[in-house]
C-alpha cells in the first residue's frame, strides 16, 4: 500500500471514537492540546501513526494549517481544487475564517468528497456541532458550488502532504 492508503487506513480505524467529555482524546494527548477542539489533532496523530510519519505542517491551529500548506505550494482553493484521497480539507462554517479540518476519503465526482473528520457530528445527527462535535465520523461534503447533491459549500480549500 501507498503511504496515502496507509494514512486513510488509520483514520477510518479511528471511526466512531468518541470523546470523553470536553473535548479530551488521545488525539489532544498527543499533541500537548488536550481539552481543547481536537479535528486538527486527529489529523496530527494520524500522519504520525506512520512511519516514516506523513509529512504535512501542523494543523492543530487550523489557519497555520491552511498557511503552512499555501507557504509549501500545496494549497488549493475549493472551487479550483482536484482532491485526492489523503488531501487535508480545511472548512469555514461561520464564514469568518477556518475553523475545522479533515481528511479527504474520496472525491464523488459531482463536487462532493467523503471525508473523515475528528470532533465533529455524524450526518445522522445534523443539529450537532460540525466543528466541535466529539466524534470521529465518516462526512459527505460539498467542495463546489455547483454540486449536484445541492449541498452548502463550506469547504475553502486543500492541503496535499507530502508523501514519501
Amino acid at each position: 500500500m501507498t503511504q496515502a492508503q496507509d494514512f486513510l487506513a488509520v483514520a477510518v480505524k479511528e471511526l466512531g471514537t468518541i470523546e470523553v467529555p470536553d473535548n479530551k482524546t488521545k488525539y489532544g494527548k498527543f499533541t500537548g492540546h488536550d481539552g481543547q477542539p481536537w479535528c486538527g489533532s486527529f489529523v496530527m496523530w494520524c500522519a504520525a501513526q506512520l512511519k516514516p510519519a506523513v509529512k504535512m505542517p501542523n494543523c492543530v491551529y487550523t489557519p497555520a494549517g491552511v498557511s503552512g500548506f499555501q507557504g509549501l505550494g500545496t494549497w488549493s482553493n475549493h472551487e479550483t481544487a482536484k482532491p485526492a484521497p489523503g488531501d487535508i480539507v480545511f472548512f469555514s462554517f461561520d464564514g469568518k475564517g477556518t475553523e475545522h479540518v479533515g481528511i479527504v476519503l474520496a472525491d464523488n465526482g459531482d463536487g462532493t468528497i467523503t471525508t473523515v473528520e475528528g470532533n465533529t457530528s455524524p450526518d445522522t445527527k445534523p443539529t450537532g456541532s460540525q466543528a466541535n462535535g466529539g466524534e470521529v465520523c465518516k462526512k459527505l461534503r460539498a467542495y463546489r458550488s455547483t454540486n449536484k447533491k445541492h449541498l452548502p459549500v463550506f469547504v475553502v480549500g486543500f492541503g496535499k502532504p507530502k508523501w514519501s
